[in-house]
């Protein structure tokens, strides 16, 4: 995606979670950081200062599968005048397990964090996520190729 935007920057929103992790002693005990009431204002003023200090694009990777967190995240920035181009890279439950089971950048052994999210994935999707954002199907196309079609639809 940087390649294709220029003067964009890449904020990972899970950094933001993982700052959270270290905090000792550690915060309440969860299995997903994004439960933790102060990772999504966090998220929105990271975001925001980033773009104040140095505008441009911001392209935040995430998957947020609660419908609640998603309308903070989004009202938050709203709030700060940031505008937001959301995208949902679906691809079908057969794919996105054999991606994650294929999968040897994150470990030898398929993520069993990532396969708890298919079915809330799924859920999501059905529900409120698709209606939420601009859907791209993967399921048929390469890396190179989505980062294509959103940084096109992101300069239009």
């Amino acid at each position: 995606m940087q390649q294709l935007l220029p003067e964009s920057r890449v904020f990972d929103a899970e950094k933001v979670g993982e700052t959270l992790m270290d905090v000792s002693p550690g915060l309440p005990a969860t299995d997903n950081f994004q439960h933790w009431p102060p990772w999504r204002p966090l998220v929105v003023e990271t975001a925001r200062r980033i773009l104040d200090y140095t505008g441009g694009t911001l392209v935040m990777p995430m998957t947020v599968l609660v419908e609640e967190y998603w309308r903070e995240i989004s009202a938050g920035l709203a709030h700060h005048a940031v505008p937001v181009r959301h995208f949902v890279l679906h691809a079908d439950q057969d794919t996105l397990r054999r991606r994650i089971e294929g999968d040897t950048v994150l470990g030898p052994s398929p993520s069993a964090f990532r396969l708890k999210y298919l079915e809330p994935y799924a859920e999501a999707a059905r529900t409120w996520l698709h209606h939420e954002a601009e859907v791209v199907d993967t399921t048929h196309l390469t890396p190179s190729e989505v980062a294509l079609r959103i940084a096109e639809a992101v300069k239009n």
